[in-house]
């Protein structure tokens, strides 16, 4: 019904935002990755949108992306996953890091984001797997070339660093450089 607008940016109020489109004003709830990306209030914006239609209210969903839109589509039709902790998991994860959590059906990293339980996080790697992440590979910038690079990227991520700061540390290393070499190199990096 509504797949685009284009408009000034209004207001910015977490997670939600008003778009001025000719004078009309449209309230559209964000994920935060989209959120922080968006333009100074008063400039011209385009947002992808999706229209939910409920029994008790309707609501506009935006995104800067197409694949963070698409994402969410796929997350609203798994049984348990509404709009709203679709949202929350767009927020919480990029769309590369998400399907880099598919590919590895590493559950760890969709129970950090607020909502999500362990039973929730496998029924998500169960229904997104072959859907998300497996043609992404390096284009998206998640998935380390090499088993070592992903060893080092695990033990940044253990040590405390954000997921970000640590993929990276190791797209800055060597490509063949070893797992207790890359880890003290990308250490010294992050302390920089």
């Amino acid at each position: 019904m509504l797949g685009r607008l284009t408009g000034l940016l209004a207001e910015k109020s977490p997670p939600q935002v008003l778009i001025d489109v000719g004078g009309v004003g449209y309230e559209v709830d964000v994920p935060m990755s989209s959120f922080f990306n968006l333009p100074a209030l008063g400039e011209r914006v385009t947002l992808l949108t999706h229209f939910v239609v409920r029994e008790d209210a309707q609501v506009l969903f935006g995104f800067l992306t197409a694949p963070e839109r698409e994402t969410f589509r796929m997350l609203i039709k798994i049984s348990g996953v509404g709009p709203r902790t679709a949202l929350s998991i767009l927020s919480g994860l990029t769309v590369g890091d998400l399907a880099q959590a598919v590919t590895a059906q590493d559950a760890s990293r969709l129970v950090k984001v607020p909502g999500i339980g362990k039973k929730t996080a496998e029924r998500l790697l169960l229904e997104l797997k072959g859907k998300l992440g497996a043609d992404l590979g390096p284009a998206i910038g998640g998935k380390p070339a090499s088993d070592a690079q992903a060893d080092i990227l695990q033990a940044l991520i253990a040590l405390g660093y954000s997921e970000r700061e640590a993929q990276a540390a190791v797209k800055a290393l060597p490509a063949e450089v070893g797992v207790s070499e890359g880890i003290k190199l990308a250490l010294k990096a992050l302390a920089r």
